[in-house]
């Protein structure tokens, strides 16, 4: 290691010890004879003083400093005066008296200050240089935050027997709701993949398989018009069970946002959530994510269920399904089908709110040819469609499928929930803009002819109006 010790670490306990530290300068202020520095890695900041008389080539060399140069640093850590220390910084009781300097690398003047108190670039500014944004306390904590959350998930999920299973990203068009993202296939001129808008085919095949428990915590994929704080490419939770019922999913996922919030917030959730039918919500909220918090203070989370199976296209003339058309319905209202008053039928679906925000949805499924069936003529889905469509997975019904149901939860959005963040841009790594476009990467790009040609493709160029 070329470091002894990280820039967050020590305090007065290592009075008179020689260390190595390493990271970027912070800040530099120079007083007389003396020079002081921050040197900052992302676990912290350490004051550095370089004193002519300890060492006269690091003194010199630290002349040379400009913000945000890579440095190694040694010398031994001195307690601070009383009056000297900072009480806002975990190292504020020490500074390191250097006694050798090396910078490993000089740096450009960032285009803007890294530091949480400086006024905030331009977000267009932030993403161009995401690199140098991250550095940040603020963004660099979000992606840790991130981190911890995926980390409890998967270790409550291992606990209860789930298997982690990874899912196609290079998958079948199924056109449902929002676009696809089309990716040509060289080696089938005039075929194309597509990207998942979710695993929820593979991931019941999984059932039909045998698996029991699964999830992944994974990428998916939605060619949509970006509203406010949507990324074309997003991450959740996913899950499916076998031989369970609704209140085997309401358990588990209570006890896990339980575990969560207890370990990234130090809360003690209740449980079991509060439930609230559609019908209530839109008749005293006029909303199907209502926030039933009394004040703007603390979590609340509802579970919203009894969603219509249906809603009625009325431009289109033609039902459609309101979540997917794989979702079961309450067996009570199974004479709705009869009568044909499909907008009485209430489907076993289920989203989970908190502060009035969807961050979870999932359904019983199902799992009987015969009404997969009935379900696909109702939206207008013939055989010959609903086989080019979903084929594979109806085949795999013929061969016993359990009873089985499943859910997924945002993680983009409980990580800034959880952080009191603006936006979903803030606890991503490398996010889009709302034009869905990559300024860091300045993707998406032109591609070379020869790419186009060996995939058979032509394009074609919009061109602009003039008004």
């Amino acid at each position: 290691m070329l470091r002894t010790h990280t820039c967050g670490e020590l305090n007065k306990t290592y009075k008179d010890q020689e260390v190595t530290l390493c990271g970027w300068v912070h800040k530099r202020r120079d007083h007389g004879k003396l020079i002081f520095i921050d040197i900052r890695d992302r676990y912290g900041i350490t004051q550095v003083v370089f004193v002519p008389s300890v060492s006269k080539d690091a003194h010199a060399l630290a002349q040379q400093l400009g913000p945000e140069f890579v440095v190694r640093i040694t010398g031994k850590v001195n307690v601070r005066p009383d009056k000297n220390a900072n009480p806002d910084v975990p190292t504020g009781d020490i500074e390191l008296c250097a006694t050798a300097l090396e910078i490993l690398n000089p740096s450009e003047v960032p285009v803007f200050e890294i530091d949480s108190n400086a006024a905030e670039p331009s977000e267009e500014l932030r993403l161009t240089y995401r690199y140098l944004d991250i550095r940040k306390q603020k963004v660099l904590n979000a992606l840790v935050v991130r981190h911890q959350l995926c980390a409890c998930m998967r270790e409550f999920l291992n606990k209860e027997n789930f298997t982690e299973v990874e899912t196609p990203v290079l998958t079948k068009s199924t056109p449902e709701g929002a676009r696809d993202f089309l990716v040509p296939s060289r080696l089938n001129p005039g075929m194309f993949f597509a990207l998942p808008q979710s695993p929820q085919l593979f991931k019941q095949l999984l059932m039909v398989s045998g698996l029991d428990r699964y999830y992944q915590i994974v990428k998916c994929f939605r060619d949509e018009d970006l509203r406010a704080d949507r990324q074309p490419e997003f991450t959740q939770l996913d899950m499916e069970m076998s031989f369970v019922q609704e209140e085997d999913i309401f358990d588990l996922t209570e006890r896990l946002f339980q575990k969560i919030f207890k370990e990234i917030k130090g809360i003690d959730l209740p449980i079991p959530f509060p439930r609230m039918t559609h019908q209530e919500a839109m008749a005293k909220y006029k909303s199907d994510k209502p926030d039933i918090r009394t004040t703007k203070e603390g979590f609340s989370f509802l579970w919203v269920v009894d969603f219509p199976l249906f809603k009625y296209n009325t431009e289109e003339k033609r039902w459609e399904s309101e979540h997917h058309p794989f979702t079961s319905f309450r067996e009570e209202d199974a004479k709705f089908f009869e009568t044909n008053e499909l907008d009485k039928i209430r489907s076993r679906s289920y989203d989970l709110v908190l502060n009035g925000n969807e961050i979870g949805s999932g359904s019983i499924r199902i799992h009987k040819q015969d009404v997969q069936k009935k379900i696909f003529d109702i939206i207008g889905l013939n055989e010959q469609e609903a086989q080019k469509r979903f084929g594979f997975l109806l085949k795999a019904f013929r061969y016993g499928a359990p009873p089985h149901a499943g859910v997924a939860y945002g993680v983009d959005r409980l990580v800034t929930i959880l952080l009191g963040l603006e936006s979903i841009r803030d606890v991503i790594a490398f996010p889009k803009t709302q034009k869905g476009s990559c300024l860091l990467a300045e993707a998406p790009s032109d591609v070379d002819p020869k790419q186009l040609k060996e995939l058979g493709i032509i394009s074609i160029k919009k061109e602009e109006s003039n008004g």
